[in-house]
């Protein structure tokens, strides 16, 4: 099977990062706010979105700048670099192109109007829990319940997984955020200006042409990156955010040691500081650059016009893993040589808090790993992915 078009690789790209970057001084200042919020600020908000960077996720057909894999990985690290909350929520809302691209016509046309003058609807919502889709004529009667909205304060629609009754069929489905009843319940310690609650329905109904089957690989707007499905279209945000958090940290430690260092018994004076300093940054570096070259594979093999093997899905997913375990591993040195710094209100902390809570997602955890070494050990060979478990 083959996808019908080859890697788009956006021009937009250096101008985006550009973008970001003048902003980042104006993100970091609200981060803090936000954070009490629960929610970007705004300011922030609207900032964002002015650069246009939820298009770098969007079919290129249909207005898009649709970058490639590891384009999009350094636009949400570089936005991470500079707050972890906003970079959550903007990975969040690039999944709004995985939509653009598999919907049909009819739905297409009412979400995504005109792209490149702004006018296009945000999606948020969860793939991992589904909720039931019954089969009516002209579409599906939806209900379920579905936790971790990330980004919905900004969304104008809500995207959530569902099996259709009767045949089990995995379906995505995308209605008006107001047909759905939104719950006040992100009370957690990090990442809590993402506004990541939880939504529910009951019959709501969804136009077929509103729904697209969640395994497929097949796009119907965009080129080659939308063969590589949704789940790994996740894993390249999930990457990007991971590696911007390790990197400001790790500088953060940095700054922080220059502060200290020459003062009284300056922990940060010593061989240990030294050691373990230099050894984050040797992992983190290799962990981004096994990232990127697993990633060049992956593009050489869309720009081919072909899809991804078992073991590269395998490799994508590891990364992912690796990258985030690897972060965390990071993040705990950040904290054991920031000493008193790091439980104090202020970046640090912060960073930590949204670290902390980034690693728990599903699509980093355990049993994802294991499946991965389930694969690669060559205990079933013939298994290949679907979602985030090995079939077959």
């Amino acid at each position: 099977m083959t996808t019908s078009a080859r890697l788009h690789v956006s021009k937009e790209f250096p101008a985006m990062l550009e973008r970001i970057d003048a902003l980042g001084a104006s993100v970091e200042a609200n981060a803090d706010a936000a954070d009490k919020l629960g929610r970007l600020t705004d300011d922030t908000a609207q900032s964002l979105l002015a650069t246009g960077i939820v298009r770098a996720s969007l079919p290129a057909n249909l207005g898009g700048d649709e970058f490639a894999p590891r384009q999009l990985i350094q636009t949400i690290e570089r936005l991470s670099y500079y707050d972890a909350a906003a970079g959550w929520t903007m990975m969040a809302l690039q999944m709004t192109g995985a939509t653009a691209a598999y919907l049909g016509a009819v739905a297409v046309a009412e979400l995504f109007p005109d792209v490149i003058g702004g006018n296009h609807a945000l999606l948020s919502g969860q793939g991992t829990q589904p909720g039931r889709a019954v089969p009516v004529d002209g579409g599906y009667l939806v209900s379920g319940e579905w936790q971790f909205a990330s980004g919905v304060a900004l969304a104008t629609h809500i995207h959530s997984a569902t099996l259709v009754e009767g045949t089990g069929e995995p379906r995505v489905v995308a209605m008006p955020k107001s047909k759905v009843h939104l719950v006040d319940n992100w009370d957690v310690l990090g990442l809590r200006a993402t506004s990541s609650i939880d939504y529910h329905c009951t019959d709501v109904f969804v136009p077929h042409t509103y729904t697209y089957p969640a395994t497929t690989m097949v796009p119907v707007n965009g080129g080659a990156v939308y063969g590589l499905g949704i789940v790994n279209m996740s894993t390249i945000m999930h990457t990007g955010w991971a590696l911007g958090v390790g990197r400001r940290l790790l500088d953060e430690l940095k700054l922080y040691a220059s502060k200290k260092s020459g003062t009284f018994n300056a922990a940060v004076d010593t061989a240990q500081f030294y050691a373990e300093y230099a050894n984050a940054e040797a992992r983190l570096r290799a962990a981004r650059a096994w990232a990127m070259q697993v990633w060049q594979g992956s593009e050489e093999t869309l720009d081919a016009g072909e899809l991804l093997s078992t073991e590269q899905e395998t490799l994508i997913r590891l990364v992912l893993n690796h990258v985030t375990w690897t972060v965390h591993d990071v993040g705990q040195t950040v904290h054991r040589w920031a000493a008193t710094t790091a439980i104090r209100r202020g970046l640090i902390d912060r960073f930590l808090r949204d670290l902390g809570t980034g690693t728990q997602h599903i699509t980093s955890g355990p049993l994802v790993l294991q499946n991965c070494g389930k694969w690669l050990s060559g205990a079933h060979p013939e298994a290949h992915w679907e979602f985030l478990d090995l079939a077959g």
